[in-house]
């Protein structure tokens, strides 16, 4: 247990900041953090990446340039005050860099382009807006009322529906497969854009009907791409947690 820092007679330790991040409710995400962090550099000291002398000094001018150390005292000042020593600085790059490098390797962009031409289906986008509402006979009749005026869909949504998504007449946007529930997914995919399906029973006591605004084929574009390297992310942070045994102290 250390000290972090003293208003008048108390003193806050670091016992005191990890129970105020449990408290909180930050505690947990910020572990995840640092635990995806750790799994990375583990990962890739077993494959043997290394790192270069330029590439450490490279990246320690960076990081000096950035925090406005122009001078080597600044820089030790700097370090002095977070009670952090030069090699903790270099240990830090060191994994800074391998984490980069390994990351690299799994989500890189040849391995992002793999990934789509495998499943471009599963990229398919349809745009769409939809009206909740708190009754499924309110849904009901409100389907009726948009299939004799569907030019009003928009005005409708902002004035019945419960969604936060009223004030800009229901829009939602782009959606992905795998972003709706199955049994909607499957009504939306296969719809004609500007028909409106539903209602569909959503949460507690909500009925939502949705129109598709526009339907686009899978492209590899830099939402797309994100979306992917986001999955084998995930994907290759759990195939490493299972190479080791992680334990909660």
């Amino acid at each position: 247990m250390a000290d972090i820092v003293k208003i008048d007679d108390e003193v806050f330790t670091t016992d005191d900041f990890i129970k105020l991040l449990k408290l909180n409710g930050r505690f947990e995400q910020l572990m995840e953090d640092i635990l995806r962090e750790r799994l990375v550099v583990h990962a890739a000291r077993r494959q043997g990446i290394t790192v270069s002398d330029e590439e450490i000094q490279q990246r320690a001018n960076e990081f000096r340039r950035i925090h406005g150390l122009h001078r080597a005292q600044d820089t030790s000042e700097y370090f002095k005050a977070l009670g952090v020593s030069l090699d903790d600085f270099e240990a830090f790059l060191v994994d800074m860099l391998r984490h980069e490098k390994a990351m690299a390797l799994a989500v890189g962009e040849d391995t992002v382009k793999d990934y789509f031409q495998l499943h471009s289906p599963r990229f398919d986008s349809v745009e769409i807006s939809h009206i909740a509402m708190d009754s499924e006979g309110g849904a009901r009749e409100m389907l009726s009322y948009l299939q004799d005026d569907p030019d009003s869909f928009q005005e409708m949504a902002r004035e019945h529906s419960v969604a936060d998504t009223a004030e800009r007449g229901g829009r939602i946007g782009k959606v992905l497969r795998g972003s709706l529930p199955p049994e909607i997914e499957s009504k939306v995919f296969n719809a004609e854009v500007g028909t409106v399906q539903g209602p569909f029973a959503t949460g507690k006591d909500h009925f939502e009907l949705f129109r598709i605004d526009a339907r686009q084929g899978a492209q590899l574009d830099e939402e797309t791409a994100a979306e992917i390297r986001r999955m084998l992310r995930d994907e290759w942070l759990a195939a490493r947690a299972k190479e080791h045994r992680i334990e909660m102290l």
